[in-house]
């Protein structure tokens, strides 16, 4: 995380100094992008290993700190345009940016905790990339839905501003939209972490994910028949509430379906289809706004690509993989360590285990989410 943050801000800095946009691309697509993958997954990583019993709630707090700075990002950024110009802009950013040196600087491993539990649980994390995360049916079916869902999913923000500057609204203004959707989203995070954390809803996290998806690419749908500024507004308000459910939904679903062991892995490959699916989502949105110059398809196409992931997820995890809120599969056979000698365990089992203390021989209890 600390070369991240250099690297992040070396980007944003050679930004200034740049005299074309394939340098442009070079530096705060390239050289800034891995910066930030260097920063996001290792944080991620980190906080499901602080957290258990309250993890929803703290990916919820976490995940709230991005909307944060999209709430604040519009009129910054048009505020150092005015007084900077866009290259004293990216200095100041790529000095902003250096702040991830110090979040990271916080990020301490739990070596010391864990010394006295045993070699048995690290030996798995030691790999790393773990490709058996395939052979389990609910990573795929995540897998397939998440590449779905980001085909859609960052699309509005991309052309909300540029739909409302279309109609006739001010750029100001047009621009305000986007500190609506964060501001609505800093809410919703943590709430929806908070309602997910709660007994009798946690075990059913993956539907709760298929619904905030579903959710989604219903208010994009909606949101394509905004025919003035007031619409739009109505339209970033919910869209910002169903943002928000799968920003802070999304890496518990993956961790509820494949454990500690194998997240670190699951992770990584997660994030690397959808990095593809982005480079494929709002550049084919662009492609479909030049050739018919008609706002609504684009947010219909969006739309339509969340749906099918929701539902994706939704079918998939009932037919595939269990129909229960936490009956257990082959999967979970799967995912307990090599000197895991226990087959067959029911999620009455698995409940108990949650409730009891680490088990002997250094193993760890895994908790019901993951017989999801």
């Amino acid at each position: 995380m600390l070369v991240g943050g250099l690297l992040a801000s070396l980007g944003m800095v050679a930004a200034s100094f740049c005299r074309s946009i394939i340098q442009l691309y070079l530096t705060t697509g390239v050289l800034t992008g891995l910066g930030l993958a260097l920063n996001f997954q290792p944080s991620l990583i980190m906080l499901n290993r602080y957290f258990d019993k309250r993890r929803p709630m703290a990916n919820g707090l976490a995940a709230a700190g991005s909307p944060v700075f999209l709430c604040a990002l519009s009129p910054l950024g048009q505020l150092l345009q005015d007084h900077y110009g866009w290259r004293g802009g990216f200095l100041i950013l790529g000095g902003l940016l250096l702040n991830c040196c110090v979040c990271a600087a916080l990020m301490r491993p739990l070596e010391a905790s864990l010394a006295g539990a045993g070699p048995g649980p690290q030996r798995p994390a030691r790999r790393l990339l773990d490709l058996s995360v395939f052979r389990d049916r609910g990573f795929v079916i995540y897998a397939a839905a998440a590449s779905i869902m980001v085909l859609g999913l960052f699309v509005p923000p991309v052309f909300v501003v540029s739909y409302a500057k279309d109609l006739g609204v001010p750029d100001t203004r047009a621009a305000f939209l986007l500190t609506v959707l964060g501001f609505v989203d800093i809410f919703a995070r943590p709430a929806a972490g908070f309602v997910t954390g709660l007994p009798k809803v946690r075990p059913y996290s993956v539907y709760l994910f298929s619904f905030a998806m579903f959710f989604n690419g219903f208010t994009d749908l909606t949101g394509s028949t905004a025919s003035d500024y007031g619409g739009l507004v109505v339209f970033c308000i919910f869209f910002g509430i169903s943002y928000g459910m799968v920003g802070a939904l999304q890496f518990e679903v993956l961790m509820a379906i494949v454990g500690t062991h194998k997240f670190s892995s699951a992770i990584g490959l997660v994030l690397l289809l959808e990095a593809i699916a982005v480079l494929i989502g709002p550049p084919s949105g662009g492609r479909l706004l030049d050739a018919t110059q008609v706002y609504q398809y684009v947010f219909i196409l969006a739309g339509t690509e969340v749906l099918a992931a929701s539902l994706v997820l939704l079918l998939g995890n009932f037919f595939c993989i269990g129909k229960g809120p936490a009956g257990a599969t082959k999967e979970e056979e799967c995912r307990k360590p090599p000197s895991d000698a226990r087959d067959g365990v029911g999620s009455g089992e698995v409940e108990h285990f949650l409730k009891a203390e680490p088990e002997g021989k250094g193993e760890v209890a895994h908790t019901p989410e993951t017989s999801v």
